[in-house]
C-alpha cells in the first residue's frame, strides 16, 4: 500500500473526506507526507504513482489511477475517471461519467463532465465546459490565447462558437473519426456548447 486514510477528515458538503498519508516513497512523494482529500481508498488507486495533493478533493465513486495527477482546488467526483498521466488542477471539475486520460491537461476553471472524454495531448481550460458525448483529443480547447496563436473560431450559431487551435478528433459512437473544425460545426453543433 502506498497510502493510508488518516483520522484527519473534513466535511464537504454531505461527505465525509479524509485527508490520506504516503506509507511509501514514491515518484516525488516522501513516506509520511500528507495529502488531501478523498472519501475513501478507492477513490485513489494503491498502484503506480496517481496521487492527489493541494486541496484537491475526490469523493463519490470517482477514481484516480496509473500516473494521473489531481491537485490545486481541482474535484473529482461522481463516477468520474482520471487516468494515465492527466492532470486535473487549479479548479477544474472532473464529474459524472467523464474521462480523462492519456497526457490530458484539464485547469483553470473547467468542466468536464456527463459522458464527456479528454486524452491524448487535449487541453481545457479558462471558463471551457467539455460535456454531453463530446470527445476531445489532440486539441486545444481555451479561453485565452497565448500571445499570437493561431485560433480558429467556428461559429454554431447567433449566440455560439467553437474555439480552438488545430483541427479536431471526435468519437461521435465507438469509432474514431477524424474530422475537421468545420465538418464538426456543421455536423455536431448540438453537442458542443460555450457558456460566455
Amino acid at each position: 500500500m502506498k497510502f493510508s486514510l488518516t483520522k484527519n477528515t473534513k466535511d464537504y458538503y454531505w461527505t465525509t473526506l479524509y485527508q490520506i498519508e504516503a506509507t511509501m516513497s514514491f515518484w516525488s512523494v516522501s513516506k509520511w507526507d500528507l495529502w488531501w482529500w478523498i472519501e475513501k481508498e478507492s477513490n485513489l488507486s494503491q498502484e503506480n504513482n496517481a496521487r492527489v495533493s493541494g486541496d484537491a478533493r475526490v469523493y463519490g465513486d470517482a477514481l484516480v489511477y496509473g500516473d494521473a495527477r489531481v491537485y490545486g482546488d481541482a474535484r473529482v467526483y461522481g463516477n468520474a475517471r482520471v487516468s494515465g498521466n492527466a492532470r486535473v488542477s487549479g479548479n477544474a471539475l472532473v464529474y459524472g461519467d467523464a474521462r480523462v486520460y492519456g497526457d490530458a491537461r484539464v485547469y483553470g476553471d473547467a468542466q468536464v463532465y456527463g459522458n464527456a472524454r479528454v486524452y491524448g495531448n487535449a487541453r481545457v481550460y479558462g471558463d471551457a465546459l467539455v460535456y454531453g458525448r463530446i470527445h476531445l483529443s489532440l486539441w486545444y480547447f481555451f479561453w485565452i490565447r497565448y500571445k499570437k496563436e493561431e485560433i480558429k473560431y467556428i461559429k454554431l450559431d447567433d449566440d455560439y462558437e467553437i474555439i480552438c487551435k488545430w483541427d479536431i478528433k471526435i468519437n461521435e459512437e465507438k469509432e474514431i473519426k477524424e474530422m475537421t473544425v468545420q465538418e464538426i460545426s456543421e455536423k455536431l453543433w448540438y453537442e458542443v456548447k460555450i457558456v460566455k
